[in-house]
């Protein structure tokens, strides 16, 4: 497939719209970069390191000398770092955000705010930061991007274990999150008019989020899974197309053939009742109530 002729095809200009798009430095978050700079978009870049952005906004200016850059650091298992980076997104003439951040294989801890760090990455810092944006998102008839999961069928929220923080297996806790931030997200949009919601997902690809395998077995199984997955580059045009086509109620952007492989197409998502996505819609309201009050008094 053509790549180029079929982003021709399928999106339109950004030039001179600010798009702000979270663990950009390599997998998917890096080639969405590329994208949104060759369509004339300029880049609020969230990420942890200062370095490593550094490193890509010099590779990306060599390419596109007229894109226009923002480094804003973020670390989204650290509430304060999100809320901090929250201000300085909101001095940004913002147009569209992409959550492309997540995290899988990392080692499992109770964060700041109680949860536990993959749900916090993967949902709580996404949701804080979508809800918090919408009032600047609307000035601009802005878009919001969610890079949704798969995993999120792995199995159903359990009111008494909201983060799964107790569950070993990081499959389940990842999967948890995801369907957490997929839903909240469409509970939240369901009466928007003003700000477009897509959410998206890549099928199964390459990147550093599938590098949680023990070495031996991971050296042997990368390079089939890169022959047989798509390539990042690829997997990434579902997450761009996002930025131009919205999803309605409970569908989603994704690979076309059983959502691995091909273009991106719209399937209506099964599997969350009506019941289940309102309890995590109020989860997410309720959390981002408390962290909300929990920050303001401490800034008395």
């Amino acid at each position: 497939m053509n790549i180029e002729k079929w982003i021709r095809g399928n999106t339109d200009s950004l030039r001179g719209k600010w798009v702000a798009i979270s663990g950009t430095t390599g997998g998917l978050g890096a080639e969405l970069v590329r994208f949104v700079a060759e369509l004339g978009g300029n880049i609020v870049f969230l990420n942890r390191s200062e370095e490593k952005t550094n490193v890509q906004r010099l590779e990306l200016l060599k390419e596109f000398p007229n894109a226009h850059t923002k480094f804003i650091k973020v670390d989204m298992a650290d509430i304060n770092s999100v809320l901090s980076a929250l201000e300085e997104i909101k001095k940004v003439p913002l147009y569209a955000i992409i959550h492309n951040a997540g995290a899988y294989s990392i080692k499992r801890c109770k964060t700041s705010i109680g949860y536990d760090n993959l749900f916090t990455i993967n949902f709580v810092s996404p949701y804080l930061l979508t809800k918090s944006l919408l009032p600047i998102l609307r000035e601009r008839s802005g878009r919001v991007v969610i890079v949704g999961s798969i995993a999120h069928r792995y199995s159903k929220t359990d009111p008494k274990n909201i983060d799964f923080g107790n569950i070993k297996a990081n499959s389940l806790t990842y999967g948890n999150a995801k369907r957490y931030l997929m839903f909240s997200h469409f509970e939240l949009f369901k009466e928007e008019k003003k700000v477009s919601l897509s959410v998206a997902h890549p099928g199964i690809t390459f990147t550093g989020i599938t590098n949680h395998y023990p070495k031996l077995i991971f050296a042997i199984i990368k390079y089939p899974m890169k022959i047989i997955f798509e390539r990042p580059k690829r997997a990434a045009l579902s997450v761009l197309k996002g930025l131009f086509d919205s999803t309605e109620h409970y569908f989603w952007l994704g690979p076309k053939l059983f959502n691995i492989w091909g273009l991106p197409n719209k399937k209506r998502l099964k599997g969350v009742d009506k019941n289940e996505s309102r309890f995590i819609f109020s989860t997410a309201e309720n959390i981002y109530k408390e962290i909300k009050e929990a920050f303001y008094e401490r800034a008395k």
